[in-house]
């Protein structure tokens, strides 16, 4: 495990010693963030569709974080998936943006600066995935 995948890992890791659930807190900021998402979800009782997206989204930046051993590649599917949905890709990138911000909201002062310089390489290596279709990080 690199030591950004290992700063990546424990920024989440913190997060679920303080919160028992971050879909609500993801979702509230991507919705203030950027209100024009939250017409793009169905409206679930018990948020069980949010829950399942976040949780993949978790999987596949860990996996994008470290080894790249295969379930990162639901980042490009699920933004072609979500591009034929309609919703733009620049929205469809923010999202990883939204979750990093969230857990530098609920880790505060744990937030150290070595977690949010690993977190910004992430989102900006993410964003090179996104803007080059087809492309495999890490594969060349």
């Amino acid at each position: 495990m690199t030591a950004r995948t290992h700063l990546i890992q424990r920024s989440f890791e913190l997060a679920a010693e303080r919160c028992e659930d971050l879909t609500p807190l993801v979702y509230r900021r991507l919705f203030r963030e950027h209100p024009e998402a939250e017409s793009m979800f169905r409206r679930e009782i018990n948020d069980l569709v949010k829950g399942s997206m976040l949780a993949l989204t978790i999987e596949a930046i860990m996996d994008f974080a470290g080894d790249r051993t295969g379930s990162f590649r639901v980042i490009q599917c699920e933004a072609q998936s979500h591009d034929a949905y309609g919703t733009p890709s620049e929205l469809f990138g923010k999202f990883f943006g939204v979750i990093a911000e969230t857990l530098c909201e609920i880790l505060g002062a744990d937030w150290s600066p070595e977690i949010g310089a690993a977190w910004q390489q992430l989102l900006a290596e993410i964003d090179q995935f996104l803007s080059v279709p087809g492309s495999k990080p890490g594969m060349d």
